[in-house]
């Protein structure tokens, strides 16, 4: 997930925060900084950029946006779960989003049709196709009854399709554990804790 923003004089501060670090992002953001160099806007010449990264830490998302706010930055390009630290951060400046799972139920526009606000951008929608997921396990295991959710329980997108999975799974009379992780340290003791109580594992992805 990544976070930016861009002027239209180099002597202004645009920012680029990036939710992992700048070798994860690295393809990411060397399209972003080639397309604008195609469309006329040339890093450090007509346009300055400047990253941040909050390295997987989520409870940076807020701080970053704030110093964004502070720095009084023209536009702020994010994705994911950082969406929604900027648009609490301001009203004012222009918030585009590369990528967002679900921009409706996450809060960040009013409506697809019209987002309103300050906010816009891509959705992946991915919540639409939690339950196909699902549907595509009980293929895989069809004497499927106790099913196991793993999930980052800090990331607002991923809490979503969770949501969408575990829907599902009611409809189709599974029971449902879910075993939220916050850390990597998490993930061992919430191995042990699942023996014995889950036919089937679904790991859910970190959308950022």
């Amino acid at each position: 997930m990544a976070l930016g923003a861009w002027a239209q004089q180099p002597g202004k501060l645009p920012t680029f925060l990036g939710t992992a670090t700048p070798s994860s992002w690295y393809q990411w953001t060397a399209a972003f900084v080639q397309r604008l160099r195609e469309l006329g806007w040339v890093d450090g010449r007509t346009v300055a950029i400047e990253y941040r990264w909050a390295e997987g830490r989520s409870q940076r998302y807020a701080e970053i946006a704030a110093e964004f706010v502070r720095l009084k930055v023209d536009v702020i390009l994010t994705s994911g779960g950082a969406v929604l630290a900027a648009k609490q951060a301001t009203s004012v400046i222009p918030i585009v989003f590369a990528l967002a799972n679900d921009p409706l139920g996450g809060g960040f526009v009013a409506s697809l049709a019209r987002p309103g606000g300050n906010v816009t951008g891509l959705s992946l929608q991915a919540t639409d196709t939690a339950g196909k997921r699902l549907g595509l396990l009980l293929e895989v295991v069809p004497g499927l009854r106790r099913l196991a959710i793993m999930a980052n329980a800090d990331n607002p997108n991923t809490r979503l399709d969770v949501r969408e999975v575990q829907a599902a799974a009611r409809t189709l009379g599974l029971e449902v554990a879910t075993v939220e992780i916050r850390r990597a340290e998490d993930i061992p003791p919430a191995f042990e804790a699942l023996t014995g109580r889950a036919d089937a594992l679904l790991l859910w992805p970190n959308h950022s």
